[in-house]
């Protein structure tokens, strides 16, 4: 019995290892019937075959089932956001597998399927949502490799859908979010000579320049903006800042009062308004707009640092009226008054720093803040921020 048992078993694996067999026809039968992933699994044997991998056609047959597979997924993708893309790096193996095509035979070609040169210039869109999705992972070098292939898709025709400068922006964030500050720049500006309206393209480049003491240029491309899109809130506030680090607070204060805040449709501009409003020490319309931008994106640092910083400099301004009425004589009721408003804000500003700490429990900035808050509600809680301080700094 158990010999028998043994050859069963010896049947089964050889009758395993024909059905793994490589074959390029097997590959093609799957592709013609519209099996995309079966005919993904068979191609992929072929590909790790030694043999089979030395054969342009091979190459042309991956090319063409990852092309087809990457526009089903993205298609299933938009109809049904919930959809779970199985294969997320189709679009990449497609490319690569078309170029390794060529490159073994520039003129290799399969009955209905795309040629290789004429497949390589569409795959951009896909190549695009792929290095989108890396760069929303935070996996900026692999999105830096899809969206550099995406941008020689791109560029090796007339491009049939115009991306608007999206490539070239996404490649810059790649590459700025990886260090490599000068190319960023570049793409930047090639994002705006494909016809970007994106006024984040503007302001990265606006940030760069800055940083770059590079008056000349912050001007030049903010006209540029003001030309492109001159009812576009986001540009007006890039503007403002511009005149804040040109030293013309002035200028920037009466640019501020021309934005209405009800404007203001994202939480990005409504934190650059309330930033504005605290460098002018206006801190009731600051308090309004983070509150607001606090209901669009909960749990964000800046937002919660800057909303304790509101309620500080309440807290402060009713602690001086409590001290100012006592000096001159002012009633007790309006005295009484004043300290409850003042610890009330104190209060708050305390709660704000508080969630934010969790956000970034080292920000040390934020400890300090919090135990002078502390010291003056002579909470014990000073002496628990006081130690970690000491910590952090040794």
């Amino acid at each position: 019995m158990k010999k028998h048992l043994l050859l069963i078993a010896n049947i089964l694996v050889v009758v395993s290892l024909f059905a793994q067999k490589p074959s390029l026809t097997k590959a093609y039968n799957c592709f013609y019937d519209k099996d995309y992933d079966k005919a993904k699994e068979q191609i992929d044997l072929c590909a790790a075959d030694e043999k089979l991998s030395a054969k342009a056609q091979t190459w042309l047959y991956k090319g063409n089932i990852e092309f087809l597979l990457a526009n089903r997924e993205y298609s299933e993708k938009q109809k049904n956001e919930s959809y779970v893309i199985r294969y997320p790096d189709a679009p990449v193996e497609a490319y690569d597998a078309f170029e390794k095509a060529l490159s073994i035979n520039p003129k290799v070609e399969a009955l209905d399927m795309m040629e290789a040169n004429e497949a390589l210039k569409q795959l951009y869109p896909y190549l695009l949502v792929r290095g989108v999705d890396q760069l929303i992972a935070n996996d900026y070098a692999g999105a830096k490799a899809t969206l550099a292939k995406g941008i020689k898709s791109y560029e090796m025709d007339k491009p049939q859908y115009p991306m608007n400068g999206d490539l070239y922006y996404y490649y810059a964030f790649a590459l700025e979010s990886l260090g490599e500050t000068s190319e960023a720049v570049k793409y930047y500006q090639k994002a705006l000579e494909d016809g970007s309206q994106n006024p984040y393209v503007y302001a990265k480049l606006v940030e760069q320049y800055k940083a770059e003491n590079d008056r000349q240029n912050v001007e030049k491309t903010l006209a540029t903006a003001k030309a492109k899109n001159p009812n576009d809130v986001s540009i007006k506030l890039l503007e403002i800042d511009y005149f804040y680090w040109a030293g013309d607070s002035v200028k920037a204060a009466s640019l501020l009062d021309g934005i209405d805040p009800q404007s203001l449709t994202t939480a990005d501009e409504m934190v650059n308004m309330a930033n504005f409003y605290i460098k002018e020490k206006r801190y009731e319309p600051a308090e309004k707009l983070l509150s607001r931008a606090n209901r669009v994106s909960p749990n964000n640092f800046v937002i919660l640092y800057n909303l304790g910083v509101c309620s500080y400099s309440f807290s402060e301004y009713y602690f001086n009226r409590q001290n100012q009425l006592a000096i001159q004589g002012g009633a007790k009721s309006e005295i009484d008054a004043a300290k409850q408003l003042s610890d009330k804000y104190l209060g708050d500003a305390a709660g704000y720093f508080e969630q934010a700490r969790q956000l970034q429990p080292n920000d040390v900035n934020l400890l300090n803040t919090l135990r002078a808050i502390y010291v003056r509600q002579q909470s014990p809680k000073a002496d628990e921020i006081d130690a970690l301080i000491k910590q952090l700094e040794k």
